[in-house]
């Protein structure tokens, strides 16, 4: 190791080194002088690579085999590569500043095959923003649309410039500028928490609309900051691991419109801008320098409470558009990234003007090395893919039987212990429920057949029984335990797409009025139920029925084998207003109103008593050791024990789990009841083996405080006989006399 102190820098390459003169700031970083291979790489070439003024900075050659924007000893290493350009050049900014103070062209030695990469000498990071032009072919039918004006976003950027101040437009004319991310952070020895797939309780949100309501009482309302501010609640509720809808750079300011007087924006993200920054608005301070550190910090603290950190990553499409949308990164820098109709039209699968051509080599390199990012920079624990039927398309758009970027993600060593958690359908038609390509057992999916069929059943829909007992049973119809084992289903009823539980249960139909599309947008057909009124009310009884329908909702959700994912505000009663579709709007249909946690407190009591007795009864996640009682591992019933020969007007049904408990030393049987009709049912449960009895754990119209009991609690069963009110759901447990 080569000492500080005995490194003639001016004798060497004839600069004077930029070096931050303190080692290690407030956040624990270590300065890349003391961890970056990359850098002691420069010393040990600088003898073999000549150094040549451009534009009146030293420069030399850099390191190709690291893409994107990176700090070493003295300076900076950019490395961008393109297929077809002729010309590359390097455009620097002062912040804030429309005119470059420098422009840097890649000299021909500096290019190695198709990849152009300079280090240039004398650079502080925190003063100047970066972005290329590049020449070459221009001809739109073959996609080629190099254009030497074009300012163009590095696509390996780990922070942009520009969008830090929410729902407004830059000063500048031009929007997307990548800043150098500092690099290194003091995770302080906190280590991922590893839950298992089954063990996971997912909790989505929207960071912005997580706290952005003046109810939240957070300090930093909207923010990463804000969102950390709402740990202890989370962990009093008992969930594990929180999905965040998209946290990659993207522009909020997209489409923005103003309708009726209230503007409109892309508020939920889905348009990236880069795959590797973090959104610069949500951070609660300005300077670009933090906002990473601000969202390694909220994992760090979620992981420290046990929490594990999913993304909703979109690797589906981009913000450029079609071949009428603009031209600010991948399109200028080589257009291979989209998938191209024959006469150079974008195909559009996403259903959002392009379509990413995930299987392509290079653009294959990219989601995985952007995967890789984000597991080692930023400790994330797992991702849920956005239209992920899309990353099996090939690049003439049909589906592939193995497609190679599924393939190398299931098996890739860094994202070997990493959640991957597929959405799988697109807006092309393509529909994966249950056969997306999955090697390995790596590939868990949003399952959208659960959340279509316990929907039916449980307002009341006829011949919804037989599929109701598959998808409490981890939907085997679906995937087979043999081929894709037990945790392939996130098992959902709600989530940031549709209604909200409570909406569910309030809204015969969609009201999207305020999005401006004459309520044209939307999910149609959402098997919802107003319990008999449409939208808000003040009649008691509508109002309690609502209530018991969202227990009985979650109740269910808790007791079925797959993953559980709820929606963020669900446990409080929070309502969209009936907007199914509410990607534009950032105010008050989407922010979470957390005075409501007051008001329904009854409810946000019941979700966290089902989500700590899912955690109290393994059997409800997996299969365990068998009983020793020799009950089944799982059986079906209906008002009679052990019949399962449901009929078309069947609305009664009884599952139960039979294993060993915690411990493994006793048998746990635990029994789920569900009246999803409107009129009681003398209901008989199964008889349990030995000195074993029924006890009653949650009866959602029981009237008791809560609607559920205490183990010590518990009432007896008396002789298995049970009257079941009429949409109610009750829970037993097999105890010892």
């Amino acid at each position: 190791m080569i000492g500080i102190e005995s490194m003639n820098m001016d004798n060497a390459l004839g600069f004077v080194p930029c070096i931050d003169s303190e080692k290690e700031d407030l956040a624990g970083r270590v300065h890349p002088i003391f961890n970056d291979v990359t850098s002691l790489m420069c010393l040990t070439e600088q003898a073999t690579y000549p150094v040549r003024e451009i534009s009146g900075f030293k420069t030399r050659l850099g390191h190709c085999q690291q893409n994107g924007a990176f700090e070493i000893l003295g300076g900076v290493n950019f490395t961008i590569h393109s297929q077809n350009a002729t010309y590359v050049e390097l455009v620097l900014f002062k912040p804030h500043k429309e005119e470059p103070f420098a422009v840097l062209p890649f000299p021909e030695e500096y290019r190695i095959g198709n990849v152009y990469s300079m280090i240039v000498f004398g650079l502080n990071i925190a003063e100047f923003e970066y972005a290329y032009r590049m020449d070459g072919p221009y001809d739109p039918k073959k996609g080629l649309l190099f254009d030497r004006k074009n300012l163009l976003l590095d696509p390996y950027a780990r922070a942009v410039a520009g969008q830090s101040d929410w729902g407004t437009k830059p000063l500048t004319g031009f929007e997307y500028r990548a800043r150098v991310a500092t690099r290194g952070f003091d995770w302080h020895g906190v280590r991922q928490p590893q839950i298992p797939m089954n063990d996971l309780i997912i909790y989505e949100t929207h960071v912005r609309g997580f706290t952005r309501h003046d109810s939240s009482g957070v300090l930093n309302p909207g923010t990463f900051d804000g969102l950390m501010e709402k740990i202890p609640y989370l962990k009093e509720l008992g969930v594990n691991a929180v999905e965040l809808m998209p946290i990659f750079e993207f522009d909020e300011m997209h489409d923005m419109r103003v309708h009726e007087g209230t503007l409109l924006l892309d508020y939920w993200g889905y348009n990236p801008v880069a795959f590797f920054a973090p959104n610069t608005a949500y951070s609660s301070r300005k300077e670009f320098t933090n906002v990473g550190d601000e969202l390694r910090r909220l994992i760090r603290q979620l992981h420290q409470n046990n929490m594990e950190v999913i993304l909703d990553v979109v690797f589906n499409h981009t913000a450029e558009g079609n071949e009428n949308g603009s031209i600010f990164s991948f399109k200028g820098v080589d257009n291979i990234y989209y998938l191209l109709a024959p006469d150079g039209s974008y195909y559009n699968f996403s259903g959002c003007g392009n379509t990413v051509n995930c299987n392509h080599p290079i653009v294959h390199q990219l989601i995985v090395e952007c995967l890789r990012h984000w597991v080692v920079e930023y400790h994330v624990d797992g991702f849920r893919f956005d239209l992920a039927s899309i990353l099996g398309r090939n690049e003439d758009g049909t589906p592939m039987n193995r497609p190679p970027l599924l393939e190398s993600l299931a098996f890739d060593p860094i994202l070997a212990g990493v959640k991957l958690i597929a959405e799988a359908w697109d807006a092309g038609g393509l529909y994966q429920v249950g056969s997306f390509p999955s090697r390995e057992n790596r590939w868990s999916e949003w399952n959208g057949k659960y959340r279509d069929d316990m929907r039916c059943f449980l307002k009341g829909d006829q011949g919804m029984a037989t599929l109701a007992t598959y998808r409490i049973l981890g939907s085997p119809d679906l995937y087979r335990p043999e081929v894709r084992g037990e945790c392939a289903s996130v098992n959902f009823l709600t989530c940031h797409d549709g209604f909200t539980l409570a909406d569910l249960y309030s809204y015969n139909e969609k009201h999207n009025e305020a999005n401006g599309w004459d309520n044209t947008d939307g999910e149609n057909n959402n098997n919802s139920w107003n319990c008999g009124v449409e939208g808000q009310t003040d009649d008691i009884y509508v109002n309690n029925l609502r209530c018991r329908m969202q227990k009985n909702a979650i109740a269910v959700l808790m007791c079925s084998r797959g993953t559980p994912m709820i929606l963020a505000g669900d446990e409080f009663g929070n309502s969209q207003f009936g907007n199914n579709n509410a990607y534009c709007q950032d105010n008050e249909i989407s922010w979470l109103d957390w005075s409501l946690l007051d008001k329904n407190r009854d409810l946000f009591e019941f979700f966290k008593y089902m989500i700590h007795f899912r955690k109290m009864h393994p059997i409800l996640r997996k299969r365990t050791a068998p009983a020793r009682s020799r009950f089944p591992e799982h059986s079906l019933h209906s008002i009679e024990p052990w019949d399962a020969n449901y009929r078309e007007d069947t609305r009664m049904i009884g599952v139960t789990f039979a294993g060993r408990n915690r411990s493994n030393t006793e048998d746990d049987i635990i029994y789920i009841g569900i009246n999803a009709h409107w009129e009681e049912h003398i209901i008989r449960l199964p008889e349990l083996p030995g000195q074993m009895q029924w006890y009653l754990a949650v009866d959602t119209n029981s009237g008791h405080p809560g609607d559920c009991y205490e183990p010590e609690d518990m009432p007896k069963i008396y002789n298995g006989v049970f009257h079941m009110q009429p949409r109610s759901v009750i829970i037993a447990q097999a105890k010892l006399l």
